[in-house]
C-alpha cells in the first residue's frame, strides 16, 4: 500500500526595499513583512504591481498571498538617506535621536558623535537625547571622532578646553580677558548651550552647564 508523502514545500520568495526575503508560509501579514525588514508600522507599505495599475497599500492587517507566479515587490515612498561615516542608511521617520544614530553605526562610547557641515563650518556636536530633522534639504552626513578631555567651548570667537561639567561667571572671563578684575564690569552672554541652559546672560557669581562648541561673549567696562 502507498503512502501519500507530503512534499516538502519550496520556500516563496519576496523582495522588501530591494532586498530578497523567503518563507515557507503562502501568506503574511503588512505587520509581518514590516516586522521582517526592520521597517516601523506606522510606516506605509506598497506591493509594486505591473503598470497600468497603482501600487497597493498594504495594510499591517492585510494578508499577502505570495504564491502568485510573480516576485512580490514591496517598497515604502516616504523614507529618508542619510550617511554615518561614509556609509548609507535608511530611515522611515522624520526625525532621528543621537542614541539611535550611535546605535546603527555602532558607535563606541569613547567616540563624540557630529553633523558634519559643509567648509567654513563648524560641525555640530550632536548630544545622545538631541533630536535631528533628517527631512531637510540635502543629505545630512554624521561622523564619529574620539572624544577628547572635556569639552571645547568658544569664548570671544577663540576655542578654549574645559573639563568641568559647569563654569563661573568669573571661569569664562579669565578664559577671554587672561584675568579676572573684581572693580571692573563685565557682560556674559552664552549661546548654543545644554538643556539646562541653552542661553541667556551670566552675572557675578553664578555658573552654568556647559556643552561642546558652547559659545561665550565677554565684554568690559570699568564701574562708575
Amino acid at each position: 500500500m502507498e503512502h501519500n508523502i507530503p512534499k516538502e514545500k519550496v520556500p516563496l520568495k519576496f523582495i522588501i526595499e530591494g532586498k530578497e526575503y523567503e518563507t515557507c508560509e503562502q501568506y503574511m501579514t503588512g505587520a509581518e513583512l514590516k516586522q521582517l525588514a526592520g521597517i516601523p508600522l506606522e510606516t506605509e507599505l506598497f506591493l509594486s504591481v505591473s503598470k497600468p495599475y497603482n501600487d497597493e497599500l498594504i495594510g499591517n492587517d492585510t494578508r499577502v498571498n505570495l504564491a502568485r507566479p510573480e516576485t512580490e515587490y514591496f517598497f515604502v515612498k516616504k523614507k529618508l538617506l542619510f550617511t554615518i561615516n561614509g556609509v548609507q542608511y535608511t530611515w522611515y521617520k522624520q526625525f532621528i535621536r543621537g542614541i539611535q544614530i550611535r546605535e546603527l553605526a555602532k558607535i563606541s562610547p569613547n567616540d563624540d558623535l557630529f553633523l558634519d557641515l559643509p567648509d567654513g563650518w563648524k560641525d555640530d556636536f550632536i548630544e545622545d537625547d538631541e533630536i535631528v530633522d533628517l527631512a531637510r534639504p540635502g543629505v545630512e552626513h554624521f561622523v564619529s571622532r574620539p572624544k577628547i578631555k572635556g569639552v571645547e567651548i568658544i569664548v570671544n570667537q577663540s576655542i578654549k578646553k574645559y573639563d568641568k561639567p559647569k563654569i563661573a561667571f568669573e571661569e569664562v572671563v579669565r578664559l577671554a580677558n587672561g584675568s579676572y578684575d573684581p572693580n571692573r564690569g563685565y557682560t556674559v552672554k552664552y549661546s548654543d548651550g545644554p538643556k539646562e541652559n541653552p542661553n541667556g546672560l551670566m552675572s557675578k557669581g553664578t555658573e552654568v552647564f556647559v556643552k561642546h562648541n558652547m559659545n561665550f561673549n565677554v565684554r568690559s567696562n570699568h564701574q562708575s
